[in-house]
């Protein structure tokens, strides 16, 4: 994108552009590129809304890892997560051209190590049906196992074919939403559906998507733009028309602020499903909330729940907790002092096997089955344990943590 905008920067040709984001110094450097999609700030939002309804509290997010994606989505994830109390357990970058081999390993690692199992994934169509077909592989789509993706790979669901949905059922997307609706619309939409069944007969999906309607919007824009202009066909001139665009397209307002088309505010649920490929659950639009129509009368709800039954993985009867316990996970080893002062407190006694016991050692078991009652349905905020004799004092023991010997002390 810095090549072409450069480009149009010495010639002064307009350039629309449909990256994710533009930097935020371009606008000074780059002042013929526009920003023809919306950003993906409100989007992210509505993510978080989902996690929320679910009291999700911790996301692995799986992201490509262009300069777009890195800077202008992944930030306001981050963001969003965190103003409803969530937070990102860890990032996974995939390169464009990641090899199958390296998605495997990575989701291998996510598997045996992460407790989390809820994944908000952002990536290029293709690369999201590569992860998507592994992840099936290697039993990642089913019970307790949360998939949402963004407007890259959900906007292409329509376009799916049955084999290769197969390997997708219980996933929640979120995308653009735009009105299917109107004369204009149905102009495009038949001369859309013609045009493609020509160039791609075989085919049976021919209804375009946000992409296509939003190439359309730019290319009225720039006609507009061109109309004013009269004779002349570029420049300054037509920068300044295309700037001063202001009418409703077929993806929703055009209308242009400090280089960027007006930002998206209403978001559609979808979740692909058994048999039927996908329904759509409803709407997410900014400052509202959730709804089950877009309309004046509509009755809106901050919890996604009340949209109706999502299909998940491992069936629609089987909602996700996010999490899982590791079986294979590192315990966390907690050093028990046999030259304890006050046995009313701790006590080791290992004539019978060691067994432990006293004040702190029963405050310190009620306190970790205590978290575990209260995160029932959410990722638990206390690891695996284990008891381990120290035969010496408190000091010995405190210096064996600095060494990194043993594990935690019991106070």
């Amino acid at each position: 994108m810095s090549l072409v905008a450069e480009i149009a920067r010495e010639t002064q040709v307009p350039i629309l552009s449909f990256a994710d984001t533009a930097p935020e110094w371009a606008p000074e450097r780059w002042p013929s590129l526009l920003q023809a999609s919306p950003d993906k700030r409100a989007q992210m939002k509505a993510i978080a809304a989902i996690v929320q309804s679910w009291n999700w509290h911790q996301v692995i997010v799986i992201y490509e890892d262009t300069d777009s994606s890195a800077r202008g989505v992944i930030p306001h994830l981050h963001d969003a997560l965190r103003e409803v109390n969530s937070e990102v357990s860890q990032f996974v970058a995939f390169s464009p051209f990641a090899s199958s081999d390296s998605i495997s390993k990575e989701l291998e690692n996510i598997k045996s190590k992460q407790y989390c199992r809820v994944f908000v994934v952002h990536l290029s169509f293709k690369l999201a049906v590569r992860l998507f077909e592994m992840a099936k592989n290697m039993e990642m789509m089913k019970k307790d196992y949360v998939w949402i993706t963004t407007d890259p790979f959900t906007s292409l669901v329509h376009s799916i074919n049955a084999s290769v949905i197969s390997s997708m059922k219980g996933i929640l997307g979120v995308r653009s939403y735009y009105p299917k609706m109107g004369q204009h619309f149905e102009n495009f939409n038949q001369r859309f559906r013609t045009r493609f069944s020509r160039k791609y007969p075989r085919e049976e999906k021919k209804e375009p998507g946000i992409y296509a309607v939003q190439a359309y919007d730019a290319m009225r824009t720039i006609a507009l733009g061109l109309n004013k202009t009269g004779s002349k066909r570029g420049g300054k001139e037509l920068l300044e028309n295309i700037l001063d665009a202001d009418f409703h397209g077929l993806s929703g307002e055009v209308k242009f602020k400090n280089q960027n088309v007006a930002a998206a505010e209403i978001f559609e649920i979808v979740n692909i499903v058994i048999g039927t490929g996908y329904k759509e659950l409803g709407y997410w639009s900014n400052g509202l909330g959730f709804s089950e129509d877009i309309h004046e009368n509509s009755i809106y709800n901050s919890s996604m729940i009340d949209l109706g039954q999502v299909y998940w993985p491992g069936g629609p009867r089987c909602t996700p907790r996010g999490w899982t316990a590791l079986t294979s996970a590192k315990r966390l080893r907690i050093g028990v002092p046999s030259m304890s002062g006050y046995k009313e407190y701790v006590n080791v006694d290992d004539r019978l096997g060691t067994n432990f016991s006293g004040f702190s050692i029963e405050v310190f078991k009620a306190t970790t089955e205590s978290m575990k009652m209260e995160c029932d349905d959410c990722m638990p905020s206390f690891p695996l344990y284990e008891f381990q004799y120290f035969n010496g004092s408190y000091d010995k023991l405190v210096e064996q943590i600095h060494l990194k010997v043993r594990g935690s002390l019991i106070e």
